[in-house]
């Protein structure tokens, strides 16, 4: 599949310094946050440490339920401020000894019935940037919370 050619509409900037173990900021001072690796991948977890896992569910998160909103918006439903997505990111081994990342998604998206919701999340997978992003490189799995 082709790189996508985009319009530039707005450019975000972001620069880290020291690894999984360091700090990050943007350009505007808005995010300025230490970074320490998990636990589970051998760090110290340092308390009020975030780590790039978190930032791209957070990130993603956000894209998504802006997405979500869009195509109910379009198909003519208002979504409350209930409504959520809630990312999962998990990091792990590939079989060729590298690192890979899988990502679920769940809808929270009370009052609408499941196959609604389901097909709400279908819609916004196809138009999500970060979806498009990852589309074909990294597991994205759907679902909706009960």
């Amino acid at each position: 599949m082709a790189p996508v050619t985009i319009s530039p509409l707005y450019t975000a900037h972001a620069t880290a310094h020291g690894g999984r173990n360091g700090e990050v900021k943007s350009s505007d001072g808005v995010i300025d946050l230490k970074l320490s690796m998990p636990k589970e991948l051998g760090g110290a977890a340092a308390a009020g440490a975030t780590n790039p896992e978190q930032l791209f569910a957070a990130g993603y998160s956000a894209c998504f339920e802006g997405a979500l909103r869009l195509v109910a918006g379009k198909a003519g439903k208002k979504l409350g401020p209930d409504v959520g997505i809630a990312a999962s990111v998990t990091i792990g081994k590939t079989p060729d000894g590298g690192f890979g990342l899988a990502v679920e998604l769940k809808g929270i998206l009370p009052g609408i019935p499941r196959q609604e919701a389901e097909g709400l999340m279908h819609a916004a997978h196809e138009v999500c940037p970060y979806s498009r992003a990852t589309r074909g490189n990294i597991d994205v799995k759907l679902s909706v919370a009960e």
